[in-house]
């Protein structure tokens, strides 16, 4: 097994040991906080970066509530990395339906978590060969980010 496939491999049980990975390719984290202060914390570490811009933001239960509907908090957040995004697009232009990133903060079961898409499972489904190395960087920056917002100061 070359270097690069045995980083890829340990990077998934890293991340396999610290979350909770769903089949449906989710990344799914506890958040001792509340939506409120995760998404705040996510926020902050996003904007610090100055490797990644912050494209979007939706507030689901805002926008609920202006239709007189009540939904518990659901906030996302989208962000990107051209020098990581668009080597994946050249690969295969597909995948531009999957990016930029997007991590989302909610309650469920009165808990609040934090969740985020596997970035290999972008590269299964839009069948990029190669680009190992640009899927190592988000998989490993995925999960540095998320921990930081998660673990307790």
């Amino acid at each position: 097994m070359n270097t690069l496939k045995w980083i890829l491999v340990c990077s998934v049980f890293v991340i396999s040991c610290n979350s909770k990975t769903m089949e449906n390719n989710l990344i799914i984290k506890d958040s001792p906080y509340t939506v409120e202060t995760t998404y705040t914390k996510l926020r902050t570490l996003l904007e610090g970066n100055p490797n990644l811009k912050i494209l979007l933001e939706l507030d689901h239960s805002k926008n609920a509530a202006s239709v007189g509907l009540d939904l518990e908090p659901i906030k996302i957040i989208m962000f990107g990395n051209p020098k990581l995004g668009t080597p994946l697009m050249q690969a295969s232009p597909t995948v531009s339906i999957d990016l930029p990133q997007k991590i989302i903060v909610y309650t469920e079961a009165s808990k609040t978590k934090i969740a985020y898409n596997n970035p290999l499972y972008f590269k299964e489904r839009h069948a990029i060969v190669g680009r190992d190395e640009v899927f190592q960087k988000i998989t490993h920056a995925l999960h540095i980010i998320t921990d930081k917002v998660i673990v307790p100061e």
